[in-house]
């Protein structure tokens, strides 16, 4: 319940008292999808390892092909997209094989999001219509919604902004019902950078505060700071330079604390607009 309502600082100490009992394949998983959803990958990664290894012991192959997604989109998150394929597609079969029409359109899902990052748009859009009305038909909201927000980026890709902003505003709703607190502030996001890219500054900015709010609350900290960096972006646009600085200090806190990867990209950022400043 707490996963599905954005929790997870309350998930991640339940999975860490269960675990003192002794190993337990549920409180890894767990454990693991709240360390994704705070900006942790490979704490994550390690934990859904255990988890993946205890399924296997227990010959459990629902929650196999469940922890072999999980696994590969930890290493899609770290830019390792060969080796995410790999796990999605140990993934597909397992859960067609047991019946898991949800695990099987996550699995398929996943893939699209993966030839998405790597610029093959209509191979992921291909995926994700395969994924889509598995969701549908299984009543997996959740799954529906990020599968939309994926379309809706894939046609941000390929240029159709009009089309993106299409899905995501069928994604917003269905990630409000199910409580989604985090899919919601993503597919926010996607919607202010839409306006950014338009030249709709202050929608942009209405976007930004409200995720920024969001992923404040639920505690994804990486997030927090690629939207802040964003955020910094718009106000130099708007020419609110302190403003905008401000925000990027922010940024490169936190994107020092989680070890992100546009550390040095924000950093760069933040010198440009303290030069900016001073004329």
């Amino acid at each position: 319940m707490w996963l599905r309502t954005s929790r997870f600082a309350d998930v991640e100490a339940l999975a860490t008292a269960t675990l003192t009992l002794g190993p337990d394949a549920g409180a890894f998983y767990d454990l693991g999808w709240a360390q994704a959803a705070t900006g942790r990958p490979r704490p994550a990664l390690k934990s859904y390892e255990q988890a993946l290894h205890l399924h296997r012991e227990a010959d459990d192959h629902g929650n196999e092909a469940a922890t072999l997604t999980s696994i590969g989109a930890m290493y899609d998150g770290l830019g390792d997209r060969q080796q995410a394929l790999t796990y999605y597609r140990q993934a597909l079969p397992i859960a067609r094989e047991v019946g898991d029409r949800a695990g099987e359109a996550a699995a398929l899902n996943n893939i699209g999001r993966v030839y998405d990052g790597l610029g093959d748009r209509q191979q992921a859009l291909a995926y994700y219509r395969q994924a889509l009305p598995i969701m549908r038909e299984v009543g997996y909201r959740t799954g529906e919604a990020v599968t939309l927000n994926n379309i809706g980026l894939a046609y941000d890709g390929l240029g159709d902004r009009r089309q993106a902003l299409t899905y995501y505003r069928q994604a917003l709703p269905i990630r409000r019902e199910v409580g989604d607190r985090a899919g919601e502030a993503t597919t926010l996001n996607n919607i202010g950078l839409i306006r950014f890219q338009e030249g709709d500054h202050a929608g942009a900015e209405n976007a930004f505060v409200e995720v920024l709010e969001v992923f404040r609350t639920v505690g994804d900290r990486g997030s927090e700071a690629m939207v802040s960096f964003s955020m910094a972006v718009l106000l130099l646009r708007m020419a609110r330079v302190d403003d905008a600085i401000g925000v990027q200090r922010r940024a490169v806190e936190l994107a020092e604390e989680t070890n992100h990867p546009a550390l040095d990209e924000m950093q760069a950022f933040l010198i440009e607009l303290e030069q900016t400043k001073k004329g």
